[in-house]
């Protein structure tokens, strides 16, 4: 048994000092294996490595360098390396804004189109007596007025009707003169040529003399006929239509020249417009025109324009424009009001914008062109015509571009805020502390949701003071800038808010949480 156990000890020596050997070959093999990782793990982080781009300029002014440099206020350039380009700004006052900020600001974008741009001009104007059919009644001798036919202003009259009788000795002489040298005429046929020439000479005289009074030639043949003179002399209207002044008054004694009757033909009418300064140029002379009237408004009347005046009312700053309107049944009264439609539009296709993509500041007009991922680039832009509901980019936006078209304003304080913060140098130190929030774009404060007015998209809030206007603490109105926003704003709850000033007297609520997360995170970092 001891030989036995001898044996087996030493076959284990052998195994193990077999064994052994064996090991003693492997390690390289095996160092290698495993040492491969590790030596790889330097390759790997070697390609992980940021690759440095260029330097850019710390205010966001256009300008890079490939090397380390100072600006003119001896600030440091800012690297830029691979993977951040995007975060550097593309152009001097592009702005970038996160994506949920674009979401809250309800920021919605449209592309600039070729199109052609119809509109309508629209005036207000009255309707005005057509001045070539207007009359006025005027004696051009004096005399007193015998007797009236028409007697009412606004009446009726047709064409020839009486409308007063007249005495004057002067138009008796007149008309005895002319008698006497008729019958002269006529006596002295077989006379001598000089006696006949000078009573034809007189005759004629006095005929005119009575014709250049608006004798009638019906009253001069029957003078001429009967030699009897008449005491009265009958006015009768020259047109057919309506009495639109009346002077005269039975006994009443009259001046040549004074007007007694005016009378207008009302079966055609104008329309006098007024028409803005911006839009007169697209006015053209026969252009159709419609004419609608508050006193028959499912009526519409259609007519021309038949002149484009000359003169500009300073104080309105508008252009008279003419419109001839067909006047059957007399329905159009003088001075009535009127809406003037006039139907415009340009004959080829150009680059146009929605109205509301415009930031009007009255020295300049600018667009905001979105570049996707929250960027946005204001440009300045030249306007030409506009339409209903778009407006002509002349230059400064190219067809196809996406244009904001809603919550611009707040982009374009975004933007304006972000120039003065870079004017200041305080861009490097928010790229260095990427987890603080981004700069606000108005005031904040805290307060108590009072009421909810969903189709105004409006909330009633009794709020703290406001340290960054100034204000006290008061109950006011404010609007959403999301109708998304209600959600949070429930009556009673207490709720901290971020509003900014869309247009004076108008403030819009672009961020609400619930009022008790920030006092509780702000005591935390208090007790360190």
């Amino acid at each position: 048994m001891k030989a036995g156990a001898g044996i087996a000890v030493g076959l284990a020596v052998a195994l193990a000092a077999g064994g052994g050997y064996w090991l003693g070959q492997r390690p390289s093999v095996g160092l290698q294996q495993a040492s491969s990782p590790v030596a790889a793990a330097p390759t790997d982080g070697a390609k992980k490595e940021r690759k440095l781009l260029y330097y850019r300029n710390p205010m966001g002014l256009p300008d890079t360098s490939p090397t380390p440099k100072k600006d003119p206020m001896g600030m440091d350039y800012i690297p830029v390396y691979e993977g951040e380009a995007d975060d550097a700004p593309a152009a001097a006052g592009t702005v970038k804004i996160s994506t949920d900020k674009v979401q809250k600001l309800g920021v919605r974008t449209e592309a600039a189109e070729l199109r052609s741009l119809d509109r309508t001009v629209r005036a207000a104007g009255r309707v005005e007596i057509d001045e070539r059919r207007s009359f006025a009644i005027s004696p051009k001798f004096e005399g007193y007025v015998e007797h009236l036919h028409v007697n009412v202003t606004g009446q009726p009259v047709a064409k020839g009707q009486p409308l007063f009788e007249v005495y004057s000795p002067e138009l008796v002489s007149a008309q005895r003169e002319y008698a006497i040298a008729a019958q002269g005429v006529e006596a002295l046929k077989d006379a001598g040529s000089e006696a006949q020439s000078g009573m034809k000479q007189l005759a004629e005289s006095s005929l005119l003399r009575l014709r250049n009074w608006d004798i009638s030639e019906e009253q001069i043949r029957a003078l001429a006929k009967s030699g009897n003179t008449k005491r009265t002399l009958t006015f009768r209207s020259p047109v057919a239509g309506i009495v639109t002044e009346k002077k005269a008054l039975q006994g009443m004694r009259f001046m040549p020249g004074e007007a007694l009757y005016q009378v207008a033909d009302l079966s055609s009418v104008w329309v006098v417009a007024d028409v803005f300064e911006q839009d007169i140029g697209q006015v053209r002379s026969g252009s159709l025109a419609k004419v609608r009237i508050n006193a028959y408004p499912d009526k519409v009347f259609e007519g021309k324009v038949s002149y484009v005046y000359p003169t500009l009312n300073a104080e309105t700053r508008t252009v008279p424009v003419r419109v001839e309107l067909a006047n059957p049944g007399l329905l159009l009264k003088p001075a009535m009001f009127a809406q003037l439609e006039l139907p415009v539009g340009g004959r080829q296709q150009v680059v146009t914008v929605p109205n509301s993509a415009v930031i009007d500041s009255g020295t300049r007009q600018i667009v905001l062109v979105a570049h996707g991922e929250g960027r946005f680039e204001p440009r300045d832009v030249k306007l030409g015509g506009r339409s209903e509901n778009h407006v002509e980019v002349l230059q400064g936006v190219q067809a196809g571009e996406q244009v904001v078209v809603a919550a611009n304003f707040l982009i374009d304080a975004e933007s304006n805020l972000k120039t003065a913060l870079d004017s200041f140098g305080h861009a490097e130190h928010s790229s260095a502390k990427p987890a603080t929030a981004p700069a606000s774009i108005g005031h904040r404060t805290e307060g108590t949701v009072d009421g909810l007015d969903p189709k105004e998209n409006s909330v009633t809030l009794s709020h703290d003071p406001v340290p960054s206007l100034k204000w006290p603490a008061m109950t006011m109105d404010f609007k959403l800038a999301n109708p998304a926003l209600q959600q949070a704003l429930k009556p009673g709850a207490r709720v901290s808010f971020e509003f900014v000033e869309r247009q004076p007297g108008e403030w819009v609520i672009t961020a609400v949480k619930p009022a008790g997360a920030a006092p509780t995170t702000a005591k935390a970092h208090a007790g360190h």
